[in-house]
């Protein structure tokens, strides 16, 4: 493979680059900009690049144990009261102001600097490759997601980091989301004449019941209990007529305690007794996440950040889509200010991430190797 050829040495220009990207207002769906600024850098680092569609992967080493840093290129929309342009960055008194600057181009810039840094100072893995993977549709929620994209033209993923803000303590574990939509069906017939019918509100007021008594009683020792809401209903046309359908959503909180499969045969049989009712899975694509004990990423990040304190995570990421390799969520700045107005990272946050991530690598390849 290619040396590279730009001078990248360990933090340098971690924050001008992350400043650069905050520039691109790149929103879910619109990330081509963000992509095109991303090969570019790569490409002229000389170090292996690979693009599909506008998710970026480039890396260092040819073994077969691949390590991925990855993280998303998208944002979302400003908010409300920015004290700054929201794609203007800013550094005020150590902070820097700016849209995606916690969530998560932190992450992004300072995985990019760590690989162009360790290449450049002559470090290669033995016996496999790391790789940074930038990656597009994380915050739209879409059925498109850039990982799902990406992953068929990358090798296999031994391990990964996934960036996202944790102040580079390591989350170990990562609640699921799984939406179903209960249909309850009857027989329409007039108001004034509701024994001709069969009332699907009464139906789903049954139902809606049955859920609510069923009980989760495993708990995530990271997570805690698993959690199932009811969060929206709908039924009827008209007030005179007796209504032939009423659904109901249920939004459950899954943690690895339960399996979606598992959370779904206990609704179905919960419901069963009532009759007429429909169980619909609406969205099964988030499952919950959890580091495998004894992983060697877990090792490495543990390495390399001495005081770290491991915890798990009630937002989703795109762990979810890395949730078959052995995985740790762990990036720079506070989770509390992604999607504020007041997004803001410590410029001193960035360039530590840097020696984080170098330390991961080294880390993790070092196990391997010894």
């Amino acid at each position: 493979m290619a040396h590279a050829t730009q001078s990248v040495s360990a933090h340098e220009d971690v924050v001008s680059l992350l400043r650069d990207w905050i520039a691109i207002p790149s929103l879910s769906t619109e990330e081509a900009a963000m992509a095109d600024a991303v090969e570019q850098h790569a490409r002229t680092a000389g170090v292996n690049v690979l693009r599909h569609q506008d998710n970026v992967a480039f890396w260092i080493g040819e073994g077969d144990d691949t390590l991925v840093f990855n993280t998303h290129l998208d944002v979302v929309p400003p908010s409300k009261d920015h004290p700054f342009d929201p794609f203007d960055p800013v550094v005020q008194d150590g902070m820097l102001y700016g849209r995606g600057s916690v969530d998560a181009k932190a992450s992004g810039a300072a995985m990019t600097n760590a690989l162009l840094s360790l290449a450049h100072d002559g470090w290669r893995p033995q016996h496999g490759r790391l790789m940074v993977a930038l990656t597009t549709c994380e915050e739209g929620g879409g059925m498109y997601n850039g990982v799902q994209a990406l992953r068929p033209h990358l090798p296999d993923i031994s391990a990964a980091v996934v960036g996202e803000p944790t102040e580079l303590q390591p989350c170990v574990a990562q609640k699921g989301l799984l939406i179903l939509k209960i249909h309850a069906h009857g027989t329409t017939s007039h108001a004034g004449r509701p024994h001709l019918g069969d009332n699907a509100i009464a139906t789903a007021t049954k139902a809606l019941q049955a859920v609510e008594s069923i009980t989760l009683d495993r708990e995530d020792p990271h997570l805690g209990p698993s959690t199932m809401t009811v969060t929206t209903i709908e039924g009827g046309t008209a007030r005179n007529v007796v209504p032939d359908h009423c659904v109901f959503a249920v939004d459950i909180r899954s943690t690895p305690a339960y399996t979606h499969d598992a959370l779904i045969t206990q609704v179905e049989t919960a419901l069963a007794p009532i009759g007429n009712v429909e169980v619909e899975v609406y969205s099964n694509r988030f499952v919950p996440c959890a580091t495998p004990d004894g992983a060697r990423i877990a090792d490495a990040c543990t390495a390399a950040v001495p005081d770290a304190q491991p915890f798990g995570s009630p937002t989703a990421s795109d762990w979810a889509f890395l949730a078959d390799v052995p995985a740790i969520k762990l990036g720079p700045g506070i989770s509390e200010r992604s999607h504020t107005a007041g997004e803001r990272i410590e410029v001193a946050a960035v360039e530590r991430a840097v020696g984080v991530y170098r330390s991961i690598a080294r880390h993790y390849f070092g196990a391997r190797d010894a």
